[in-house]
């Protein structure tokens, strides 16, 4: 994400307001404390879910985790992560080490979360209960042993149930960050690099 093709992308910002989870979506148990900020994304993005969710087959529910993320707690998330990366020994320069880190961890200055573009989700029956999809949610690269990533070699099952998430996201427009199985987003800068559009639509937000 931190790649200059990313992060030279220009935002045309649209001006879109951020709004609530749908009331009938289940709010997952993986979800970083009681902060109803954090269950907001842009109106677009809101939309398009809404959608997706229509297509997806009986008895399933999107399982929403987060939306939008104040660029403080990004920053803090960058730094902490590029900080572990850094006491793993790796004989790296400040530049690689940036590089490294934004594979799993936006920069603040271009992450998608703050923008309230992005989504982290994952699917879930009726009851609320969380679908196997190969990892937890927000796995680390280290942890998962790159199983968080899209493509990776997870069970039958789990690759069953990444399929039907992405194939609904798709259809609404959503592009996925082939690094986070779980995160999906519409109008920031990755997303138009993705889909060839000239610009961003949706810029930072702060809280």
């Amino acid at each position: 994400m931190g790649d200059p093709a990313v992060a030279n992308i220009p935002i045309d910002e649209c001006g879109e307001t951020l709004v609530p989870a749908p009331d009938h979506f289940v709010l997952s148990s993986l979800k970083d404390g009681h902060d109803p900020f954090r269950g907001r994304v842009r109106e677009g993005v809101r939309t398009r879910l809404l959608a997706a969710q229509s297509h997806l087959p009986a008895g399933l529910r999107i399982c929403w985790v987060e939306g939008h993320r104040d660029p403080r707690l990004q920053e803090q998330y960058f730094n902490n992560y590029r900080d572990r990366l850094s006491s793993l020994g790796r004989s790296l320069g400040d530049e690689d080490l940036y590089l490294l880190a934004s594979r799993y961890v936006s920069p603040p200055n271009i992450a998608p979360h703050v923008s309230g573009a992005a989504i982290d989700l994952t699917l879930c029956d009726e009851d609320g209960t969380e679908l196997d999809m190969g990892t937890a949610v927000n796995a680390t690269p280290e942890d998962s042993d790159g199983a968080r990533y899209f493509g990776a070699e997870v069970s039958a099952q789990a690759r069953e149930n990444r399929t039907v998430l992405a194939k609904i996201l798709e259809e609404v427009g959503l592009v996925n960050y082939p690094t986070e199985w779980w995160h999906w987003s519409y109008g920031d800068r990755y997303w138009a690099m993705t889909t060839g559009a000239s610009a961003a639509i949706y810029g930072p937000l702060a809280d």
